[in-house]
This record gives C-alpha cells, sequence and structure tokens, in this order.
C-alpha cells in the first residue's frame, strides 16, 4: 500500500475468501496513536478498512461492481483489524479489531450485509466516544474488553466441529493475557464468556476442514481446542 505514514502500521492480519468468491483484506489504519491522518474515516483511501476484490478476473484483479465506493473498499473505520473469519455455515463476517489505549473489539457483519458498513474508528473505540459520539449509522461492537483484561485482540472463529455444545459459539483471544472467550448470540443479545487461558502469547486461530478450532502462541506452539 502507497501512503502509510508510520512505522507501526497496524497492517491488519489476514486475507480471506468470501462466501461470494471475492478476496477480502483487513488493512490497519497506516500506525500513529489516534489515527492522527483519519484514514479510517476516509472512503478514499485502503487504510483502515476491509478490502473486497475479484481475484478471477482483472490483471491483476477487478474491483466488483457492488464495491460502494468504486474502489477496494467495502468496509471502513478500523484501526488494526487483527485476523477476520467467515462463518463456513452461515457466512457471517467476524473481525478481532485491535483498540487504542483503552478498549479492544469484536465487529460482526451479518452474511448478505450490502457493503460500506462503518466500524467507526477513529470516532469510537469499541462503544465509547474516541473523536466523536456514537451516531447514527456506525456499526458498533458485538463484544468488547477493556485493557483490564488484556492489551490486543486476536479474532477468532466459529465453531463448527464435532463438539455440539460448542456450535455456533466465536472464539476469540487476547495477546497480552492469554484469554481465550467464547461468543454467542442469544435471545436477541450477544454473550461473551471466558472459557481458557493459554500458556503463551496467542498470535492466531485456524479452522480445519471439519470446523475444528486451532489456535498459535508466540511460544511456536500449536494447539487445538
Amino acid at each position: 500500500l502507497d501512503g502509510i505514514p508510520a512505522s507501526n502500521i497496524h497492517d491488519g492480519g489476514r486475507l480471506k475468501f468470501g462466501p461470494d468468491g471475492y478476496l477480502y483484506a483487513g488493512i490497519g489504519d497506516g500506525g500513529l496513536a489516534g489515527d492522527p491522518y483519519k484514514n479510517g474515516q476516509n472512503t478514499s483511501n485502503l487504510l483502515g478498512k476491509l478490502l473486497r476484490i475479484d481475484v478471477n478476473n482483472g490483471d491483476p484483479y477487478t474491483i466488483p461492481a457492488d464495491n460502494p465506493f468504486g474502489n477496494e473498499v467495502w468496509a471502513y473505520g478500523l484501526r488494526n483489524p487483527w485476523r477476520i473469519s467467515f462463518d463456513r455455515l452461515t457466512g457471517d463476517l467476524w473481525i478481532g479489531d485491535v483498540g487504542q489505549g483503552d478498549w479492544e473489539e469484536i465487529d460482526y457483519l451479518p452474511a448478505g450485509s450490502p457493503g460500506g458498513a462503518n466500524f467507526g474508528w477513529s470516532i469510537m473505540e469499541g462503544n465509547h466516544g474516541y473523536d466523536g459520539d456514537p451516531q447514527p449509522g456506525l456499526i458498533l461492537p458485538a463484544a468488547e474488553y477493556n485493557h483490564n483484561e488484556g492489551c490486543s485482540v486476536t479474532g477468532g472463529y466459529v465453531y463448527r466441529g464435532a463438539m455440539p455444545e460448542w456450535n455456533g459459539i466465536y472464539f476469540y483471544g487476547d495477546y497480552c493475557s492469554r484469554i481465550i472467550w467464547g461468543l454467542i448470540r442469544s435471545n436477541g443479545s450477544w454473550h461473551a464468556q471466558r472459557l481458557f487461558e493459554a500458556d503463551g502469547s496467542i498470535t492466531s486461530f485456524g479452522q480445519d476442514e471439519s470446523g475444528e478450532i486451532y489456535l498459535t502462541t508466540d511460544n511456536g506452539n500449536v494447539y487445538q481446542l
């Protein structure tokens, strides 16, 4: 990407093909505290965004006709989307977005949602005003936690494996505290619960063809939940 303004570039964390066959890329806001260049809310550049491109056509790709801003941008208002995933059953989109100084968040977008979702950064940090106050049109997090419980969220996957009691639960963790949470929607409300603690800093989650979930830590280990 051109125009990245800082060395701590908040470069995001994953490429994923969506249920529509397009490639999605979570891209950070370019770095420096507080997004001073306001990239997150600027839909004319690619920083602080979720990008969506067609890699099966064009050289090297084409922009899907229904992208909302006529460029690669599909959704915006992200700070550092450290891992994105799609629910393999429903196609819902999940994003772990690393916070600034106080709040880590999990963002959610149901399958079939149109492009143009605004996840709020840097107007909001989680559910809390940062450069501004809550306003119509912002997609607020499905879950958040403050820095008493960690410092940097690692987004995960919705469980679709062999254990029915875990079916539909979204697993995510924190790099610093090593806590792993489960998140599920029930009776119209989101419910998060602390489940486990890893023995190393959580860098990523993965999912196999059977829907089982794995995690990696910075001590070089891979674990299956």
